[in-house]
């Protein structure tokens, strides 16, 4: 393939490389448990995603535009072309806000590599369960790692890293699936990268924010399938200083850290960083949630019992989840922190059944959110991207008492990580209403034995609608 004149790419020709010749055997083996409970866990949400209203006009709207029919929607009997059904089940994973996050990261990376990957196992290569699993940590380590460079300014200026950082977690993905060398899998790369994009005020209420994940995916899997074509990308799309991601997407020559990249590459794996929610909204409220039930188990309360209560976080949990709460569908209910405390207070849960599309206007949620402040707090921001979901919570009462809470993390973070009975209670959930239960057993089965699946195509078997 022709090479890009004079592209200083060391960064991205180690990904590649890494990618391309990353094998089940080189995983270690906390590593290969880990990657299988976090597999799980995306599939249970693009289930439950599979009927919630945007995903279904998504579908049907792609099914009047493709009339190719050879990859699985997962939890539908439909099938598409292998793009489209990546942009949906990424759409799906993403669909609720319940799927997986690396914080440092920014990026919900099931989401991104998944749709890609499987469309790969089941249109485009034959891939045992071991070479898919090994494709998945491809994927499950590389878009974090450019989140990480890019750091938590990417968010910051409006950029929504779900549809930016998210192309290269996908195109890994698919590209190892399709067994690319390294030369082709830096074109993957230089494709998918291209085609970034994803704008962070679609949180306040519309419903493409579902989709962007979707996007990366399609992208994602674009790339790797038009590279193993011989089609050529930016070679350096990382290192590029005019017109490359990091500079581009940056505004800058030094607002990103290039060595983030490769850091540790194949010695530390970032998919051991990924954390799961056991609440159905945005990464970024769960530290709050946590802390107030915390307080909660030491000091029983009611909702009327409470004055006010003031969250102290980093700026980036000011900015995306702190404004003041507006009545404008349901992703902004999920992405707004006073509206999911007034939410936990008087429903006492977070989760998909508390988020029914009257609950958007709920006037007494609304009333009780005004209750809630988010405040800046220098010191936390000062500790940096592996702290930006740390947050102190004052619960001011009426009688002129004060509790406190910090929570670094919470449940289901790389701190305090969820255990299996946890994650396959959470995917029964989810699937319930989908799906028997001789079906559910079957895929949690077929996923936590993935190593010894002798084809990869038995997956999307398993996720197809009964």
């Amino acid at each position: 393939m022709a090479e890009h004149a004079g592209g200083d790419n060391v960064h991205t020709r180690k990904i590649a490389e890494f990618v391309s010749a990353l094998t089940y055997e080189r995983i270690p083996a906390d590593v290969r448990e880990r990657i299988k409970l976090l597999i799980l866990d995306s599939l249970g949400c693009a289930i439950y995603g599979a009927q919630l209203e945007w995903c279904r006009i998504l579908q049907a709207s792609l099914e009047a535009l493709d009339q190719t029919r050879t990859t699985s929607v997962w939890g539908t009997p439909l099938r598409l072309s292998s793009p489209h059904a990546a942009l949906v089940n990424g759409t799906q994973v993403q669909g609720f806000e319940l799927d997986d996050v690396h914080r440092q990261g920014v990026l919900h990376v099931g989401a991104v590599t998944l749709p890609a990957l499987i469309a790969v196992a089941e249109s485009h290569a034959e891939l045992s369960g071991r070479e898919l699993l090994a494709a998945a940590v491809a994927g499950y380590e590389i878009g974090p790692r450019v989140g990480k460079c890019m750091g938590q300014e990417h968010i910051g200026q409006g950029w929504h890293s779900g549809a930016t950082v998210g192309v290269f977690s996908a195109a890994a993905g698919a590209a190892r699936g399709l067994r690319l060398s390294g030369d082709a899998t830096v074109h993957a790369l230089g494709i998918a990268g291209t085609q970034s994009a994803g704008l962070m005020a679609a949180q306040y209420g519309a419903m493409v924010k579902r989709m962007h994940a979707g996007r990366s995916a399609q992208s994602g899997l674009y790339g790797a399938l038009l590279a193993r074509s011989g089609f050529t990308g930016i070679v350096d799309v990382f290192e590029a200083p005019y017109g490359g991601f990091c500079t581009t997407f940056s505004r800058s020559q030094d607002r990103f850290n290039l060595d983030e990249l490769s850091a540790g590459l194949g010695e530390r794996f970032e998919t051991m960083r990924i954390s799961l929610k056991f609440y159905s909204c945005v990464g970024s409220n769960h530290t709050t949630l946590d802390a107030i039930r915390d307080i909660a188990r030491r000091r029983p309360f009611t909702r009327d019992d409470v004055d006010k209560i003031v969250v102290h976080g980093s700026q980036v949990t000011v900015d995306h989840v702190g404004w003041p709460y507006r009545p404008e569908g349901l992703t902004s209910a999920q992405l707004n922190l006073p509206f999911c405390v007034a939410t936990l207070l008087l429903e006492g849960d977070v989760f998909v059944d508390q988020f029914k599309p009257e609950a958007v206007a709920d006037p007494a949620r609304i009333a009780l959110s005004r209750k809630v402040k988010v405040v800046h707090d220098p010191a936390i921001t000062a500790q940096g991207s592996a702290f930006r979901h740390k947050v102190r919570v004052d619960i001011h009462f009426r009688d002129g008492s004060v509790e406190r809470e910090t929570r670094e993390a919470p449940q289901g973070s790389e701190q305090s990580f969820a255990t299996e009975g946890e994650i396959v209670a959470k995917f029964k959930k989810l699937t319930r209403h989908a799906m028997s239960t001789a079906r559910q057993e079957a895929l949690i089965n077929a996923v936590l034995e993935m190593e010894n699946l002798p084809a990869g195509k038995r997956l999307p078997e398993l996720l197809k609608a009964e």
